[in-house]
């Protein structure tokens, strides 16, 4: 535990030695460039805020390209105010595009800063609306009576669903019943003699009819 926490402060020193760094750089370049005051400190914080935004979108964003570009953007501003101070520009005399460059940057940094913010509500929307849960159905109260489901009636069988082997047994039946009576069969006998349901055995019965 002890080494992970030395490791973990080492890295936070390093991180703002670096950051106070590229902050005197960005200053002083502006400050070169002709904004002097208050608007030489705000340079800084315009490119590593607009920075940790981008690295934002990357990390947790839906638009990766959005995210990506402005990035560079200011990764690129970060990184030349660096290397521009290490001697190789004079900044006693800077050109006349670099000042066009350092006075435009906070219409750059506004319009960066603008749509990543605006599409990081829209995906925090969106994601939230993906994760709302559906309305539960209410369950039903326990001292309500639970009616039993009523259950489906049969459906009586249709005459041309009657198995043909099945009316010719039928049809022996009803005629040995007429020998014997000297009337038809009906449809009470005809159950109990073939042993079917009732519905089955007026289906039959219409066909001996």
């Amino acid at each position: 535990m002890r080494a992970l926490r030395i490791r973990l402060d080492a890295v936070l020193v390093q991180a703002v030695i670096a950051a106070a760094l590229s902050f005197a750089h960005l200053h002083d370049l502006a400050s070169a460039a002709g904004q002097h005051g208050w608007k030489a400190w705000a340079y800084p914080v315009s490119v590593d805020l607009l920075l940790v935004a981008a690295w934002r979108r990357l990390r947790c964003g839906g638009a990766k390209a959005a995210g990506w570009c402005w990035f560079l953007v200011a990764l690129t501003a970060s990184l030349g105010a660096n290397v521009s101070t290490a001697g190789l520009l004079d900044l006693g005399a800077v050109p006349a595009w670099l000042r066009i460059l350092v006075a435009g940057w906070p219409a750059v940094a506004f319009l960066g800063g603008t749509l990543l913010a605006h599409g990081a509500i829209s995906v925090t929307q969106a994601e939230g609306r993906e994760s709302a849960p559906e309305p539960m159905a209410p369950e039903p109260s326990a001292s309500a009576p639970q009616l039993p489901a009523p259950e489906p009636e049969p459906i009586p069988p249709s005459a041309s669903a009657v198995p043909p082997a099945l009316i010719t047994l039928a049809r022996k039946v009803a005629d040995e019943h007429r020998t014997r009576t000297g009337s038809p069969i009906d449809i009470s006998t005809l159950r109990a003699r073939l042993g079917v349901p009732l519905p089955l055995a007026e289906a039959i019965a219409t066909q001996l009819t």
